[in-house]
Parts: structure tokens; C-alpha cells; sequence
């Protein structure tokens, strides 16, 4: 018997310990549903593209596989709650999102009760980030992009006249249309500001409105799925004044409803694609190859600028967690204010309050004739 038990052991000790792989968790917050779920699908490709380059990450010493944890907000500051709690209880260590302002304050005091860290990738309301410590985020805001936008309008357009439509009770809408009446009105222009309520489709009235108060120029920072019926609503009555909208218009479906229409659509964003070689060709050789991503980026390879900026939080998690040197959620929120990063959108880093420090914002078009979005300038407001 002792043989027997003496061989066994010598035969273990022979055999390689299985060692099991050591997990980091990130949680994902975005819209995967709602009206934008369009816009919540495109910020998550730049994610799953950025975990399928760089799977894995060194946080001290110790290699971590990385695994992508999704939460549906479902568009809805009444379902971002529950999908919060959904990613406190998976244990994540930092969470990336929203696509949408509401939704990230709505679900942001979850995460700041569990002493989890947020990096928001396109919620460009101050809110987001007003009077906490742990939500950051990377995209510029709201009264940058409103006052880029007024300027566009009133120098570059020459409108006297801006009308503006908003979502009631949205609150990207309504934050982004109250910051680009301040700087137009300061210019010297007139503003006509109205609200719709939830569930609208049918918008004639509001276009019709516009051309009654004489507008030369209609701003409206609606979610992807208002902003198509807009666009084909302003087409089918002949709208002769151009449309303008903030980053949730920059989407290849939204540059599709005005394809071969006459309606000129114009939007600030993060970034335009043919900016960074490397990325773009990576991505679409990506998309090419997952037919499950082409769809959710709209059935075609158009880089959305929400996707570059999902693909820039993942990395910017990353290097908050290699800072932290712990998956501890409150090591990585100690460690979060110092990192830096070179981003494909620019240079990524924090100010005192946990925003982005953007001076930037790349404003284009869209061709009438084959629906692809077109460069127009990067501005800056001094």
C-alpha cells in the first residue's frame, strides 16, 4: 500500500497544477433596447471590438482575463435602476456608459453606493458628473458642444432665426437646447424653443411651426429614433431650412434618411472616420467578419463616432485598473483622476471635477447622394 500511495504522489507531482484563469469584470451600462438602442448598440461595438483586441490585462503582476458584463438600460430612466443593480450584484470593478445622459444619472447612485467607478462615453450633460466623485467620463459637454453649435449656425449658416425641438423631459435634449439658445441669443439671435412629448412619430406640426416663425436653421439633439422620422417628415414637406443636431444624430441611420433627400443635416461629434487609419481599418475588417456587429452597427461598416468613443473607455478602464493594481472597484476609483491616455478620439484625461478636458468637437454633413457623413471642420470655442 505505501508503493501504491508513494508512486501516486510521484505521479502528481509529474502532472501540472491546473490553475484556473484569474477574471476582471467590466460592467456595461449602455441601451441595448428603446429609442436608443440604436446609438447603445454602436457604443458597445467599440467595446466588444477593443475586448476582442486586448482580452486580457496585467493588474499587479497577475494576468486577468477581461469579461464584458451587459445591462440593458433600455433607453429608460425608469429601467436604468434595476440594471444598475444588475452589474453591482455581478461584482464588476468599473462600469462604461451611458449612451444617453438620463439614464446615467438615473442609474448613478447606484454605482456610488457600491463604490463602484463609472466612465461615461457619450452622456454630455454636467450633471452626469456635477457634486460626485465616481462617475467620469470622456466625451466633451453639452455647453461646449451647444456653443460650437451656435456658432456653426449663426456665423457659418448665417441664421438669424434658430428653432429648436427637444424631447420633454429628456434630459440631453432639453440640457444641449437650453445651452445652444444661451450662446445664440448671445450672438444676437432669436430662438424658438418647443418640447414634444415621449412617444411622438408624427412631427409635421413642429416643422410646420418652424417655417411659420421664419427659422433658418432647426436644431434638434434627439435620439436616433426621432431624429430618422424628423429627417423624412422635413423632407416629404420640402423644408428648406437645414437641420442641426448634437452627437446622438452622428449614426449612419440617421445619414440614411437623408440620403437622397434635400434635406441638409449637420452634427457635431467625437470624431470622423478616416481620422485614424489603424482603427478604421481594424474595425471594419471586424464588422466584416461578425454578422451579428454589422447589424448592430446598421447593416453597413460607417464608423459611428459613439463607437470609437466605446473602444477609448475600454481602454481608459484598462489603464485604471493597471493604475489601481487591484480589481478592488474602490482602488480603481482612487486611481481613475490620474490616468491619461492617447485615445483614438485624442488625448484622454481628467479634471477636478472627473470631465473629460476637450477643446475640440469635428462638425460634419451628410451627402444627399450617397448618404455618407462628410468632414466639414474641428472647431473649438476659445
Amino acid at each position: 500500500m505505501k508503493k501504491v500511495l508513494a508512486l501516486a504522489l510521484a505521479l502528481c507531482l509529474l502532472v501540472p497544477a491546473v490553475v484556473l484563469g484569474e477574471t476582471v469584470k467590466i460592467g456595461v451600462f449602455e441601451p441595448a433596447s428603446g429609442d436608443s438602442g440604436a446609438g447603445g448598440k454602436q457604443e458597445m461595438l467599440g467595446m466588444q471590438y477593443a475586448n476582442q483586441e486586448t482580452p486580457t490585462v496585467e493588474i499587479g503582476g497577475v494576468t486577468y482575463d477581461v469579461e464584458l458584463v451587459y445591462a440593458d438600460n433600455g433607453s429608460s430612466t425608469d429601467k436604468a435602476p434595476s440594471a444598475a443593480q444588475q452589474l453591482v450584484s455581478s461584482g464588476v470593478s468599473v462600469v462604461l456608459g451611458s449612451y444617453g445622459s438620463g439614464v446615467s444619472i438615473a442609474g448613478s447612485q447606484y454605482f456610488a453606493d457600491a463604490g463602484i467607478p463609472a466612465i461615461g462615453v457619450s452622456c454630455t450633460n454636467p450633471q452626469v458628473t456635477a457634486g460626485n466623485s465616481h462617475y467620469f467620463r470622456i466625451c466633451f459637454l453639452d455647453p461646449f458642444q451647444g456653443t460650437v453649435l451656435a456658432n456653426y449656425a449663426f456665423n457659418t449658416l448665417g441664421a438669424k432665426t434658430a428653432y429648436c425641438l427637444a424631447e420633454l423631459g429628456n434630459d440631453y435634449d432639453v440640457g444641449l437646447v437650453t445651452y445652444f439658445k444661451q450662446a445664440f441669443e448671445a450672438l444676437g439671435g432669436t430662438v424658438v424653443d418647443e418640447y414634444f412629448p415621449t412617444g411622438t412619430s408624427d412631427f409635421t406640426s413642429y416643422l410646420t411651426n418652424a417655417a411659420m416663425y421664419s427659422a433658418e436653421v432647426f436644431f434638434s439633439p434627439v435620439s436616433i429614433a426621432y431624429a430618422t422620422q424628423i429627417v423624412q417628415q422635413a423632407a416629404s414637406q420640402g423644408a428648406a431650412f437645414p437641420i442641426l443636431g448634437g452627437d446622438t444624430l452622428d449614426s449612419n441611420v440617421v445619414a440614411n434618411a437623408a440620403k437622397g433627400t434635400n434635406v441638409a443635416l449637420t452634427v457635431t461629434t467625437f470624431y470622423q472616420e478616416g481620422a485614424n487609419e489603424a482603427f478604421d481599418t481594424g474595425f471594419k475588417a471586424w464588422l466584416a467578419s461578425d454578422s451579428e456587429a454589422m447589424t448592430n452597427n446598421g447593416g453597413n461598416d460607417m464608423i459611428a463616432a459613439v463607437t470609437v468613443m466605446g473602444y477609448d473607455a475600454y481602454y481608459t478602464a484598462l489603464e485604471a485598473l493597471k493604475a489601481a493594481g487591484s480589481t478592488d472597484s474602490k482602488a480603481v476609483m482612487a486611481a481613475l483622476p490620474g490616468v491619461t491616455l492617447t485615445g483614438v478620439s485624442g488625448a484622454i484625461a481628467f479634471d477636478e471635477v472627473g470631465d473629460a478636458i476637450r477643446h475640440s468637437a469635428f462638425v460634419k454633413k451628410v451627402n444627399n447622394e450617397t448618404g455618407d457623413w462628410e468632414f466639414v471642420t474641428e472647431q473649438t470655442v476659445e
